[in-house]
């Protein structure tokens, strides 16, 4: 969150009520002592409180504006009931920074403190402008619009509601990769997460994504076992049977979920590969990099070539991963666990493999080998450029 996107957001929260308008080319008429934008229609009884719009005069009143540059103006706002109920802000002064046609399509928060002063922070960024309507859940296409801060739902409240109604129309225990699906996308709709932001934080996204499914999937638990274990069981192998069947799954959706996650952010990076496909001796690497049939072609380079393993844990099971791709002598393996101890990051460093963990992990590990260790952007970024010497480059979000 920029500093200009928290203030007017701060501003909205502590305002009597405010709106926003995107400025337009009339809104950009410089070195007019006259210059100034519109506000919706909706905002009279905000900005005139106890009028009646419908008299025939026009209105008019002089406020103090504090700009978000920590300026002040005095100036106007008029409401020209014949000219189509219009309302219009002025007098902001010849040479107003603010109004030039540069300044077309940013967006002007205007909130109102106390009757006649009124707090102005204007948005720039696309990513600003986004972040604020889904903070206040407003509709990105309409020019003028009132905030409603009554309406605001919270985005923890959000994702409860979204999990809920997941739950409600669904009608068995999804699988696994269903499960991850459902869980990257309620959490990248509540908080408006974009392919550029999942690019640009992977890290994050991935760890956030698996919080996220987890909770959702012990709220499945809780609706589809809990008719079966509040109910009296026939024998002690029954009780035996539910248990081992409601471990297993959990067991199974751990791993799964990882690696689906993984594919996620891939693919959001719009690089190339494939999963579980067969290599030597019927082994089956999570990932491989470009893909399978580069992997078989001997022409293509094994060096640009990669391999990924995934484990949440890996402290025993890491050399699992060693003979899983013949033609590629140095690989990766990411993993979820911290904090590895040093004997065996030196084994791994004398095996060629290279771990790859979660951006906020890696100061868990010991300093002498975190040289030695990536983050997933890092992976990814070593990925995009093996794969840019053989394949038309794509446009990287």
């Amino acid at each position: 969150m920029t500093d200009f996107l928290d203030l007017a957001i701060n501003q909205v929260n502590r305002s009597v009520g405010a709106f926003c308008h995107y400025l337009t080319p009339n809104d950009a008429s410089t070195n007019s002592h006259q210059a100034g934008f519109f506000a919706p229609k909706e905002a009279f009884g905000l900005l005139f409180p106890g009028a009646d719009p419908s008299v025939r005069d026009n209105l008019k009143k002089y406020v103090k504006i504090h700009w978000h540059d920590g300026s002040d103006t005095d100036s106007c706002i008029t409401y020209y009931h014949k000219a189509k109920n219009e309302l219009r802000i002025t007098r902001f002064g010849r040479g107003f920074p603010f109004l030039k046609p540069d300044d077309v399509g940013s967006l002007i928060v205007m909130s109102k403190m106390v009757e006649d002063e009124y707090c102005v922070t204007i948005l720039e960024s696309d990513d600003d402008i986004d972040a604020f309507f889904s903070h206040f859940n407003l509709p990105m296409e309409q020019v003028n619009v009132v905030i409603d801060k009554h309406a605001i739902v919270s985005p923890d409240l959000r994702l409860k509601q979204l999990m809920e109604e997941i739950l409600l129309r669904t009608e068995s225990f999804p699988d696994t990769r269903d499960l991850s699906s459902f869980a990257s996308s309620i959490f990248n709709e509540t908080y408006g997460i974009t392919d550029r932001d999942i690019v640009a934080s992977p890290d994050t996204f991935l760890t956030k994504w698996l919080d996220t499914e987890t909770e959702l999937f012990y709220q499945f638990e809780e609706k589809f076992y809990r008719p079966i274990y509040t109910s009296p069981f026939e024998s002690l192998k029954a009780i035996s049977d539910f248990a081992n069947s409601f471990l297993n799954r959990r067991k199974s959706r751990v791993g799964k979920s990882l690696e689906h996650h993984l594919a996620n952010v891939f693919t959001t990076a719009q690089l190339r590969f494939v999963e579980q496909a067969v290599t030597e001796g019927n082994k089956k690497p999570d990932f491989l990099f470009p893909g399978i049939e580069e992997y078989h072609n001997f022409e293509f380079p094994a060096d640009d070539l990669t391999f990924l393993g995934a484990k949440t844990t890996c402290k025993d099971r890491w050399r699992q991963v060693l003979t899983e791709a013949n033609r590629i002598d140095c690989k990766y393996l990411f993993t979820l666990q911290p904090s590895i101890s040093a004997n065996q990051l030196q084994e791994m460093k004398d095996e060629r493999l290279t771990l790859v963990v979660p951006e906020s992990n890696l100061s868990t590990f010991d300093k002498r080998y975190r040289n030695d260790l990536l983050s997933l952007k890092q992976f990814v970024g070593i990925v995009r450029e093996r794969q840019d010497r053989h394949f038309p480059a794509v446009a990287v979000l």
